[in-house]
């Protein structure tokens, strides 16, 4: 949508391109914008036998933007959508005009919480009754919001991962997200040398804050912005503030 200076947006998991329903009408005043849903999430393709681990993602969307014809877009990307961003700069080869992460994915020890557990059970996860299953992704999406959700958007976010085959298609997502796909690009993060902004929400109790930091770390010439009163989902939790960064002008590097 919108005309300009093309822009990407990569959501993360358990979301989809709704997230972006805020963000991406403002940006396109000034932006052609991109959105879509990662494979096996929101409207895409969901089935058996399908590869949703983070390289396989990055290798769809380094694909994807051959197929838009971008070769030095602008990237915004959010949750594991950072892991797909770098992996796919890193190790696919394709190039950035500049990086935007917010509380993403990028690397270290990040298979914790949740995600430890379906990996560790997942035959215990895809069998749990409906009732369970539904009880448990609503707590975990709750639990990513610091100011809650406004009405009817959790019941949008719900929609593709109810029912056998959404509970199905939810595990089977989770359950092939690994460490070994960030670890591959970890030495290179020192390497990035076009503009990158981190931006990550205080109170974000899916990726804490640690993980922001760990970020700065290995791209040292990195902007860090930190956004008070806001959890992992900036989008809902503070769009405004978000958006003032994101249409922000990177420092010139020269």
């Amino acid at each position: 949508m919108g005309s300009g200076d093309p822009v990407v947006l990569l959501h993360g998991t358990p979301y989809s391109s709704f997230l972006w329903r805020d963000i991406a009408p403002v940006l396109a005043r000034d932006r052609t914008v991109f959105v879509f849903d990662l494979l096996g999430f929101g409207r895409s393709d969901r089935r058996e036998g399908q590869d949703l681990g983070v390289a396989a993602h990055a290798r769809h969307f380094a694909g994807l933007l051959d197929h838009w014809g971008l070769s030095r877009p602008s990237v915004v990307a959010h949750d594991i959508g950072g892991a797909v961003a770098l992996r796919t700069m890193l190790l696919e080869g394709r190039s950035y005009r500049d990086l935007t992460l917010f509380d993403v994915v990028s690397g270290g020890k990040w298979e914790r919480g949740l995600l430890r557990l379906v990996l560790e059970h997942p035959e215990t996860f895809q069998q749990l009754p409906d009732y369970a299953h539904e009880a448990l992704i609503t707590s975990h999406m709750r639990r990513a919001t610091h100011v809650g959700f406004r009405p009817e958007v959790l019941e949008t976010f719900l929609a593709p991962w109810r029912g056998a085959q959404g509970q199905a298609a939810f595990y089977r997502q989770y359950g092939q997200l690994r460490q070994a796909d960030t670890a591959g690009y970890e030495d290179l993060l020192g390497d990035v040398s076009l503009p990158v902004r981190i931006i990550w929400g205080r109170e974000d109790r899916i990726l804490p804050p640690e993980d922001a930091e760990w970020l700065r770390e290995r791209i040292p010439h990195a902007e860090l912005h930190w956004i008070e009163g806001a959890g992992h989902l900036l989008q809902e939790d503070a769009p405004g503030r978000l958006l003032a960064l994101l249409t922000a002008e990177f420092p010139s590097r020269e």
